[in-house]
């Protein structure tokens, strides 16, 4: 097999004992990686006077990878302007929070071409080259421009809007036409691919001929391949002994009381002000249970320098602090709210501990937080995943829960039911989710894209 080069925005360079704030992507490429060899390339997360190209090489737990800095304005524009000011809240329906200006633009074109120029001398003639997610778009055009000839990959994380919603991006064309310059893109639900599908023959005259999509000249395919864990090591966690200590604290500081557990990152996709309203809508309407559940929303802050996510953070402050001030008793905090990541055998050691997780985000590409739950639970015992109909996840994981989450009354009778559910159900539910979870793991999602992309006749580039 050819050696696989990943290109992201972000590069988490593996450190023994610092794994407590990697998101699921990050996980995920590390397992691929270290499976199959090869180059993860991007972003170091630090940043320099004057960008020179220096690239800072790294080894360990089996991934090698090659990272960059970038200057202030980069980040600015690329990272915190286009990216997540732009894109982000774009690509989540949230239009309403979606910044437009032509200097985020600029820069994100800039960076893509610094990546390009940067990345390309490290590409051997025969590497699959596997660009990642909304960050680096243009990059697949940039370094075709440069002459890069390689089985050329762009896997999208995040949902692709509807064309209404898309045509608002005074760029979006330009955008579009950016993906064209791959052999292979992936979504990871028919939704998304769906909405890439209508923009592409609606807009630009293009056609779709099952997974080969032509506009003009040139034909890319287009798959959906939504991504798992790496199950076997997340189920493995869960029986660590840093697992058991951590459940046993669940337990102590739960006191008898069933505990119900969220892990997200501090971001407005997820739904955290939604779920906090309907978990208050659940004591609200279950006095009687009130004093036996105990709700533990870990947080961990991302992306602090834009605006919209210090008021996420404010906001939730305030809103857990309200509903602890109406319901708590000198015995009983209703939420527990904590803003820090954890080590994953903790992660995993809390999940096993939780009866319920609510996994209820307003929009999400997958969701990997509710197939790790899944697999972190007692066979003989398991909790139940309530899973919102708008995450990628809910296409997969149907024996779920599922729910509308922006509906507290939804929210707080989907409680009612995951807390009452017969050992007998939880268990039939839960094998089923953990069938699913084990054949398609991150294993399976890396090949199957690899196996299309190593598949395609070459194209004339455009």
């Amino acid at each position: 097999m050819s050696r696989l080069v990943v290109i992201s925005n972000r590069v988490a360079v593996p450190k023994q004992g610092e794994s407590g704030n990697q998101g699921g992507l990050a996980v995920a490429l590390q397992s691929a990686l270290r499976q199959h060899g090869g180059l993860w390339f991007g972003w170091s997360g630090e940043t320099t006077e004057q960008f020179t190209g220096t690239i800072h090489d790294a080894e360990g737990d089996g991934v090698t990878t090659a990272t960059i800095d970038l200057e202030e304005q980069d980040i600015e524009e690329y990272y915190n302007g286009f990216a997540n000011r732009t894109l982000w809240p774009l690509f989540h329906y949230r239009i309403d929070l979606t910044e437009f200006e032509r200097d985020f633009e600029g820069g994100y074109q800039r960076v893509n071409q610094r990546f390009a120029d940067t990345v390309a001398p490290l590409i051997g003639d025969d590497d699959l080259v596997w660009v990642h997610d909304y960050h680096l778009i243009p990059l697949g055009r940039k370094l075709r421009e440069g002459g890069l000839r390689n089985r050329l990959g762009f896997f999208l994380h995040t949902p692709w809007p509807p064309t209404r919603l898309l045509t608002a991006l005074p760029s979006h064309r330009k955008l579009v036409e950016s993906l064209f310059a791959y052999d292979v893109v992936g979504f990871h639900t028919e939704d998304w691919l769906d909405s890439f599908h209508h923009y592409v023959t609606s807009l630009m005259g293009g056609t779709v001929d099952g997974t080969r999509v032509t506009v003009g000249d040139r034909t890319i395919c287009a798959i959906i391949a939504p991504i798992g864990i790496d199950t076997a090591e997340f189920e493995a966690a869960a029986t660590s002994e840093e697992a058991r200590f951590a459940r046993e604290r669940m337990y102590m500081s739960a006191t008898g009381r069933s505990l119900i557990v969220g892990v997200d990152r501090l971001d407005y996709s997820k739904g955290l002000h939604q779920r906090f309203l309907g978990y208050e809508r659940f004591l609200a309407s279950q006095p009687e249970r009130r004093g036996l559940t105990s709700f533990l929303q870990i947080a961990p802050p991302s992306r602090e320098k834009v605006d919209t996510y210090q008021e996420i953070r404010g906001d939730l402050d305030a809103l857990s602090g309200r509903i602890n001030g109406e319901y708590a008793d000198i015995d009983w905090t209703p939420i527990r709210y904590v803003n820090r990541g954890y080590p994953r055998q903790d992660l995993a050691g809390i999940f096993r501990a939780a009866r319920v997780a609510l996994v209820t985000p307003l929009r999400d590409g997958m969701n990997l937080v509710a197939k790790e739950y899944v697999a972190a639970q007692d066979p003989e015992d398991p909790g139940v995943l309530v899973l919102s109909v708008f995450a990628g996840a809910a296409e997969q994981m149907k024996d779920a829960v599922l729910v509308n989450p922006y509906s507290a009354e939804e929210m707080a009778d989907a409680l009612v039911t995951a807390l009452t559910m017969p050992r007998e159900e939880r268990i039939r539910r839960w094998q089923a989710l953990i069938a699913g979870v084990r054949e398609q793991d991150v294993f399976w999602w890396c090949e199957r894209f690899l196996d299309a992309l190593e598949g395609v006749e070459e194209h004339e580039m455009a």
